[in-house]
């Protein structure tokens, strides 16, 4: 007969479970110095990666200037180009008043410019024919990004006439359908240029840069394309008419012979 197996006391057990936890939460702490490590040389790739897309930037940036230089000298050759692509864009269609859209039609030129360095901001210029409402020729801000990315805007104090200042519409006068505008847009597309307060987004300028500079056209041709589109959808609709005036036509002729035979 064998011998009995050997007992082992709970206080044995405990004692094994806790020297596996000891084991357990060592490897735990050298695996999280070992990441640590390792997302070290991950934010050291990062910040490699992130000085040569700056160089390319850079260089692109030059690249295309003298691409945008001549797409601004074929669309001086289109009248109200620039007014018309802006109330065509969502976003800044919003902005507009009816008299916003009066001054933004001697609109003649908008140009947008990253400083060299890209990460430390951009200059917007508004080129503007003379008209009723400002004295300026141009129109400029400039965001200025501090190291921590936090703007800080510049802008042209725009010189308006006697009683044409955008930004205080209740000095202007109004038809109903102003006053309906003018309830549901209560702030002028201009006053962008003048209030500073929110200088910790700039949500107009980033959409003037990102969005609509690197392709007017898009938004400019937007009426164009519906147009096409509702073209397309009457020709249809005459289509079918004139296929249903030819079936009633012929059903005519046909009951025509029908009688005849039953006359015959």
């Amino acid at each position: 007969m064998s011998a009995p197996a050997a007992k082992v006391s709970k206080k044995e057990q405990n004692s094994n479970h806790d020297g596996a936890d000891e084991t357990s939460e060592k490897e735990q702490q050298e695996a999280i110095e070992h990441i640590d490590e390792v997302q070290n040389e991950i934010d050291r790739l990062n910040e490699q990666a992130s000085e040569e897309i700056l160089k390319v930037e850079q260089k692109y940036n030059k690249l295309r200037q003298p691409y945008f230089q001549k797409r601004s000298e074929l669309i001086a050759k289109i009248p109200n180009f620039w007014v018309t692509t802006f109330v065509n864009h969502p976003q800044v269609s919003a902005l507009l008043g009816e008299e916003d859209e009066e001054a933004l039609h001697y609109l003649t030129r908008v140009e947008v410019t990253e400083f060299e360095d890209i990460k430390s901001g951009y200059r917007i210029d508004f080129y503007f024919d003379e008209n009723m409402y400002f004295e300026n020729k141009v129109l400029s801000k400039e965001i200025h990004l501090n190291e921590s990315g936090d703007p800080t805007p510049k802008s042209t104090e725009i010189k308006w006439k006697p009683g044409k200042d955008l930004t205080n519409r209740s000095s202007q006068p109004q038809s109903k359908a102003g006053k309906k505008r003018q309830h549901e847009e209560p702030e002028s597309f201009f006053t962008w240029f003048t209030d500073h307060s929110d200088s910790g987004a700039d949500e107009l300028g980033e959409v003037i840069k990102d969005d609509i500079w690197p392709n007017p056209l898009q938004y400019y041709l937007v009426p164009d394309m519906e147009d096409e589109e509702g073209e397309g959808e009457d020709e249809d609709e005459e289509g079918l008419e004139d296929i249903d005036e030819e079936g009633e036509e012929d059903g005519e002729e046909d009951d025509g012979e029908d009688d005849d035979g039953e006359d015959d």
